[in-house]
């Protein structure tokens, strides 16, 4: 059963975003990294003074067609995230949140004009980082991650290569913000929400 549709100048509730996320996402770790990254986006739009409710709506749904359409040939226009752009403009979702779907993806070729669109695109691969630095951890705990154990690991090639670290760079810098401190923000926010993330740490 799909999410019931939304005025175009409204935003889902956030029920509506993660039915709609848990009805095309099985994948345990696919969830959680949707989960970071909304807990990360609503606390970027805190500290900017923006609309909480849509920046985590957004982080929300960002990858919520990947499992279904993974687009390993990075094709532009069909399968990630285009297929599930195409969903969510059917549902009524706000252009302003299609967009930023559509640009966190660089092979979209969509240009990121919106301050919310480049906060996704800077979070998205950094929050991949942040969580394999987490689980090599003895204690498998974000709460003993830092921005310097997530460097560390950054300049470390043969770890999680899944990690583009040219985006994570180049979303710092379209942010305008300093990597090592956008890199602890992301980490606190991801620490707010740990055990929501399964990185609360083994006892």
């Amino acid at each position: 059963m799909t999410a019931p549709s939304v005025s175009p100048s409204s935003i889902p509730s956030r029920d509506a975003a993660l039915a709609l996320m848990q009805e095309y996402t099985q994948s345990d770790s696919l969830r959680k990294h949707m989960l970071g990254v909304e807990g990360i986006m609503r606390a970027y739009a805190e500290k900017f003074g923006e609309d909480v409710e849509r920046w985590g709506i957004c982080g929300l749904i960002h990858d919520f067609d990947y499992e279904r359409w993974p687009n390993a040939e990075h094709a532009p226009d069909r399968e990630h995230p285009a297929e599930g752009v195409r969903i969510l403009r059917q549902l009524g979702y706000p252009e302003d949140i299609l967009q930023a779907i559509l640009g966190h993806a660089t092979y979209c070729q969509v240009i990121r004009e919106s301050l919310m669109a480049r906060t996704l695109f800077a979070v998205d691969e950094l929050s991949g980082l942040v969580t394999a630095t987490a689980l090599v951890r003895p204690t498998r705990s974000v709460l003993e991650v830092d921005a310097r154990s997530v460097r560390k690991k950054m300049k470390d090639k043969a770890f999680a290569r899944g990690v583009s670290r040219e985006d994570v760079l180049l979303g710092a810098s379209e942010l305008g913000v300093d990597l090592d401190e956008h890199i602890q923000f992301v980490v606190e926010a991801m620490k707010a929400r740990a055990e929501l993330l399964g990185l609360g740490g083994t006892t």
